[in-house]
């Protein structure tokens, strides 16, 4: 099992709420808190440790808007590639220059392989169909077990608590 970091407070802060409850049994809930809030650190570790998933959660966004924008552009950039080998390609065979050797590279000038282009995929012979495996459709599952219906093997499970943190 793992220990989760506010399991030692959590566990100090339950013992004094009920030591405080059973000492004054009329204690009403604003003094109990303020007294519990004055002798523990729960409410503080709570709050850093929210402020750390926040914290968590803003680096993940900027590390998902980087890599968008590197993927964006490595695109560019093996277009801008492929363009590059076209032209030297075009200049290669209009000029004759079957083969170029520098001293870093040698380009030539290759026949290239066949590329299949399908005209009618209609008239294409059963043989050359894959099946695809059944997947689960997981929304459709949930939108009728929503609905009211009953779905053999599936069901909805009660509802767990959340946190919401909303942040200024």
């Amino acid at each position: 099992m793992r220990i989760r970091p506010l399991d030692p407070e959590v566990g100090r802060y339950i013992v004094l709420r009920e030591r405080l409850v059973e000492a004054f049994p009329r204690i009403d809930d604003e003094t109990l808190h303020d007294t519990l809030e004055g002798i523990t650190t729960l409410e503080e570790l709570i709050a850093e440790t929210v402020r750390s998933a926040l914290l968590d959660e803003a680096f993940r966004a900027g590390l998902n808007r980087r890599l968008e924008d590197l993927k964006e552009r490595g695109a560019r950039l093996e277009r801008r590639a492929a363009l590059k080998r076209q032209y030297a390609l075009v200049a290669m065979r209009e000029s004759g220059l079957k083969k170029l050797e520098q001293s870093d590279f040698t380009a030539s000038v290759r026949a290239g392989v066949p590329a299949l282009v399908v005209e009618a995929e209609s008239e294409i012979p059963d043989d050359f169909w894959v099946p695809q495996p059944a997947r689960l459709s997981r929304s459709d599952v949930l939108k009728a077990l929503k609905k009211g219906d009953e779905v053999p093997g599936a069901y909805l499970r009660d509802p767990q608590p959340t946190l919401s943190v909303r942040t200024k």
